[in-house]
Order: C-alpha cells, then sequence, then structure tokens
C-alpha cells in the first residue's frame, strides 16, 4: 500500500523530496509513516528517520543528539536490524549498493 499523505507538522521538509526519488529507483519500495519510512530493496528492510540538514554538526558531520527524540536515541543504540537517520538521498543510496 502506498501512502503519499504527510503531515506537515510532523515530516522534516526534506522526507518528501527523498521518498519521492526513492520510489523512482527499480525495485526499491517505501512504506511511509514508520519513524520516519521503511525502505525494500532486493529482500532487505532499511528503516530510516530523515532529518533536514540543519540535524548534522558542522564541525562532526555527525546528526546532533539534541534533533533526537529519546526514542530514536534508544533505537540508534539498542536496535539490532538495520536503522539510520539520514538527511539525504545519497546516504540511502549508500545503503543500497
Amino acid at each position: 500500500m502506498r501512502r503519499d499523505r504527510y503531515d506537515r507538522s510532523k515530516v522534516d521538509a526534506n522526507q518528501k523530496e527523498i521518498v519521492d526519488a526513492l520510489r523512482k529507483i527499480p525495485g526499491v519500495t517505501v512504506e511511509v509513516n514508520h519513524e520516519d519510512f521503511l525502505c525494500g530493496y532486493k529482500g532487505k528492510t532499511f528503516w530510516y528517520e530523515c532529518k533536514n540538514p540543519e540535524a548534522v554538526s558542522k564541525k562532526t558531520g555527525e546528526i546532533n543528539q539534541s534533533f533526537l527524540k529519546p526514542s530514536q536515541i534508544k533505537l540508534l543504540k539498542e536496535w539490532t536490524g538495520h536503522y539510520r537517520v539520514v538527511t539525504c538521498i545519497e546516504d540511502i543510496l549508500e545503503d543500497l549498493k
């Protein structure tokens, strides 16, 4: 099932652009509203949290912890499957190689 609705109050501005780009890639499926979205490719599931680029520290290149909810920090530390915080399509394409 494809969901094209985005709750603008909770979705980072770049998420729709990233999801739209992923949906144009042959063999990729995307399901939104799963903290933030799931991406399926070649029998694997990738779980992504999308953040705006300003969430990235200019000093370290990492996502500033202040932009993450406690539940997201917990997932990053404890989730044993794929879960990654991304800011652009290039971040995701690294995983899909």
